[in-house]
């Protein structure tokens, strides 16, 4: 059976252990690999592995004995429990292999949790699980974890009461972050939160939010944005020290003063506007933004756009200004336009 998106979370919260197989696929292997820990954890239970309820076999080892699966299926360990026979990384040429040891499959066997990188609709593995009538076959899609998905990683990590603020800044981290670092995230603000009562934050959130890899380019939008053309000439140091080229410098400065724009021209307000930025704005760079659409207001962002365009054109055409020079000066230019 094919399990739809929607459905996912639920299903991998809360596994049906008479199911005779699940395969679980995508083109991101960390999110299928997290997606199976979740699976498999919620099947044999948090002993499995320690009860050898578990049998984990990877794809080359399976190619080599075609047997080992079926064995691994059949077999009967010391531990009463529910038991998982795991395949990992298979490709359509152990089809035949898998098909066969499920088509044998009964009750009382072990879950067979197959795992694979992307699959097309006529991959003869997808086929097999997509229309066996007792097993799935789950798409894994490189989407940002929906809230559902957050609530569920919250809860396991002991953190029931977010306040709304929070979720909200917990949802812009997961489109922000890879899975892996996201999940380490949440397993450091259960540690931070230990015995405190309080609802989680959003000072608490920044306070374990790892630091953004594009902060120092942050920083050198924000000291322009905020009319602070004395912090420039440093933080520009760092960015060339970097080897951020001045061209890549000018079309993130363009992208953040174009969403200053969209915010102050929002009929409904700047932070109305901010919200429905796409790409979304990182959390810790909301309420900065905020202040400066409300402090440039449309018609400064619209003459800062000009000059920015104007600035892209000469980098990118065959003069022989010096780049970062020419960079730097259109800078501290916006840096006091404000001002005025």
């Amino acid at each position: 059976m094919k399990l739809a998106p929607r459905d996912a979370p639920r299903f991998f919260s809360k596994p049906d252990p008479g199911l005779s197989g699940v395969l679980i696929y995508g083109a991101d292997a960390m999110r299928v690999a997290l997606k199976r820990q979740e699976l498999i954890a919620n099947l044999v239970g948090p002993n499995g592995d320690e009860e050898m309820r578990l049998a984990r076999i990877p794809a080359s080892e399976l190619r080599k004995d075609p047997a080992q699966l079926s064995d691994a299926i059949k077999a009967q360990g010391f531990f009463p429990g529910p038991r998982v026979a795991f395949v990992e990384e298979a490709t359509d040429t152990l089809a035949k292999t898998i098909t066969a040891a499920l088509d044998d499959w009964a009750a009382g066997d072990a879950t067979v949790v197959v795992t694979a990188a992307s699959l097309t609709p006529r991959s003869a593995l997808r086929k097999f699980f997509e229309a066996h009538k007792n097993a799935y076959a789950v798409a894994i899609y490189d989407d940002p974890p929906s809230q559902a998905e957050i609530e569920a990683e919250l809860r396991t990590a002991g953190l029931a009461i977010v306040s709304p603020e929070a979720m909200t800044d917990l949802k812009g981290l997961a489109g922000a972050l890879d899975p892996g670092d996201f999940r380490q995230t949440i397993e450091k603000l259960s540690l931070y939160k230990l015995n405190d009562p309080t609802p989680l934050s959003p000072a608490d959130v920044l306070a374990c939010a790892p630091s953004s890899t594009e902060a120092e380019m942050d920083d050198v939008l924000h000291a322009t944005a905020e009319a602070r053309p004395e912090a420039l000439g440093p933080l520009l140091g760092r960015l060339e020290a970097q080897g951020v080229q001045p061209v890549g410098l000018c079309i993130n400065a363009t992208r953040h003063f174009r969403t200053l724009h969209l915010a102050a021209s929002d009929p409904e307000g700047p932070a109305k506007g901010i919200a429905r930025a796409r790409p979304p704005v990182h959390f810790k760079s909301r309420d900065r933004m905020i202040r400066q659409a409300q402090s440039w207001g449309v018609h400064k962002l619209e003459k800062a756009l000009e000059l920015l365009i104007d600035t892209d054109l000469q980098l990118r055409s065959a003069s022989r200004a010096p780049q970062t020079a020419l960079m730097e000066r259109a800078l501290i230019r916006l840096a006091h336009m404000v001002r005025r």
